[in-house]
């Protein structure tokens, strides 16, 4: 069983359906639709409020003319050590100025959480029973420290070990 997560709680009735062809979203629900499907029906209307589901192998940049168009983005982690999807929510979030809705989907595990918020992503399809159970007691795993920037800053107070001010000539 499939349940949304975000940093306020578990979504209670998400319309967002991944679209294949066995599985196509009804009356009540909206379709995130494949990144060719997406812009085919982009092309041929004005519509907004669309989603879209970027695999690891598609070119994110694609979706830069049909950005503001998109109610949300899903990025889709087919496998634990697959990470393209990290790559892809750094460059919606901060080459390209996405803004909306950035999920997680495929095989979301509680230990890549707190990395996937740190490239922007506050959404997740989460079907692991180990993370669904830790999600629902609030006990989301910590990382103390950051080498790098990414789209969300670290916690006040920390600082990059690679910002290191020129020692001062005497």
């Amino acid at each position: 069983m499939t349940k949304i997560w975000r940093e306020a709680g578990f979504v209670e009735n998400d319309p967002w359906v991944i679209e294949t062809d066995e599985v196509k979203a009804s009356e009540s629900q909206k379709p995130l639709l494949s990144l060719d499907a997406l812009i085919a029906k982009a092309e041929e209307s004005n519509d907004v409020g669309l989603g879209v589901v970027i695999k690891p192998a598609d070119d994110v940049t694609k979706l830069r003319p049909y950005l503001d168009r998109l109610a949300i983005v899903a990025v889709a982690f087919p496998a634990f050590n697959d990470g393209r999807a990290f790559s892809h929510a750094s460059l919606l979030r901060e080459r390209l100025g996405y803004a909306n809705e950035l999920r997680a989907v495929g095989d979301v595990l509680i230990d890549q959480i707190p990395l996937m918020l740190r490239v922007g992503i506050d959404s997740f399809a989460v079907t692991n029973e180990t993370a669904l159970k830790r999600l629902s007691e609030n006990r989301l795993p910590g990382i103390p420290h950051y080498y790098q920037p990414t789209a969300r800053p670290a916690e006040a107070g920390q600082a990059y070990s690679w910002r290191r001010l020129p020692a001062k000539s005497a």
